[in-house]
């Protein structure tokens, strides 16, 4: 069956495409199967992700590689064994993962425990990737997207196309390790960067009950942000000398959202009281973190970390969201003007997402 309608986006063809220097070209997606929806996008966010695959800092991207993993749109065509009662005609989305072995190939305790982002088989991940059926995944800097209906989502008619799609990637990114640690009633978190994931997380935090929340970044130019977005205390590192003694074994969870290796991680776990857990999410380019093990072993504290977390808790956090007004903080750019949006990302501009509209 041909389509209507054509798959174009922006492609990366090289590192240099983090420059500034992605082409609109057309593409093939993946061949159509009944299980899939095709989604004609609406919005698309833009993920520091996009950034680092783009220039091949995690490794090689698969060029040609179009972009976006926060894509919100209307379903336009529906497989006949499409997942999730979605409808022609739905608003739905798709975050950073569209695929999984999703027992193809026999049982999987992951899939089948709603633990999809973790599939040892596969790790569909919704561009620079490959499918279950060895075709290439791309991106929602584009007209369209293809993707198992398993990993689409309908959006809550409360939150807003703008809003929903960083939500699908950042959005659930800051949510699950605060679910998945205890953050609740009583609990002291502290989130480290206030940025595109970091200004979620200060607010999940807040709606799943946190008793104080303190927002961390080097510099103290985010502090009115911080506090809006919910935060009980800001505390600028670089400004404040006596950071690590005023909260010094005060919190029981960090989160944190910043992707250098050259962090204070030993004061850091400082702040942490007894049987407390250190929780990381930016993955370095420059190197890997250096963890004391003796601040770990004298305080029994607990160092882990997480990707974003699959179709069941994304629908999970959207519900929050939408009832505790969880909203992201975003910018809306022409799709046509992604090139620029993405430059102005990198450069640190964005308060705190840039969210790519199609004018079509």
């Amino acid at each position: 069956m041909t389509t209507e309608y054509k798959f174009e986006g922006w492609m990366g063809l090289g590192p240099e495409a983090s420059e500034g220097k992605m082409v609109w070209q057309e593409f093939d997606p993946k061949p159509w199967e009944e299980t899939d929806v095709d989604i004609k996008i609406t919005h698309c966010g833009i993920c520091g992700t996009d950034l680092h695959t783009l220039r091949s800092g995690w490794g090689p991207a698969m060029y040609p590689c179009c972009a976006g993993h926060e894509i919100v749109g209307i379903a336009v065509r529906v497989g006949s064994q499409a997942e999730n009662n979605i409808q022609v005609g739905d608003r739905v989305g798709v975050g950073a993962q569209n695929d999984a072995c999703l027992n193809r190939d026999g049982p999987c305790e992951e899939c089948s425990s709603g633990r999809e982002t973790y599939c040892p088989r596969l790790l569909g991940m919704t561009y620079n990737a490959r499918h279950w059926n060895g075709a290439k995944s791309y991106g929602g800097y584009a007209l369209y997207h293809r993707a198992h209906s398993h990993f689409v989502i309908k959006v809550p008619d409360a939150i807003p196309s703008a809003l929903a799609a960083p939500m699908l990637c950042a959005g659930i990114t800051a949510y699950a390790p605060l679910r998945q640690n205890g953050c609740g009633p009583g609990k002291k978190v502290a989130v480290i960067g206030v940025g595109g994931i970091g200004h979620y997380a200060i607010q999940f935090a807040k709606a799943l009950g946190a008793e104080r929340v303190i927002a961390i970044s080097r510099r103290g130019d985010k502090r009115e942000d911080a506090l809006a977005l919910g935060a009980d205390v800001y505390v600028a590192t670089a400004e404040d000398p006596n950071w690590v003694k005023n909260h010094a074994r005060s919190l029981d969870l960090i989160v944190s959202t910043v992707s250098s290796s050259k962090m204070p991680l030993r004061d850091y776990l400082s702040l942490l009281k007894t049987d407390g857990c250190f929780h990381q999410l930016g993955v370095p380019e420059d190197g890997t973190l250096a963890i004391p093990a003796e601040a770990l072993v004298f305080r029994r504290l607990k160092v882990g970390g997480s990707l974003m977390a699959g179709p069941g808790e994304i629908r999970e956090m959207l519900e929050l969201a939408a009832s505790k007004n969880v909203r992201s903080w975003v910018e809306e750019v022409p799709m046509k003007e992604a090139n620029q949006a993405t430059q102005d990302m990198e450069a640190g501009k964005a308060r705190y997402r840039y969210v790519l509209v199609n004018e079509h």
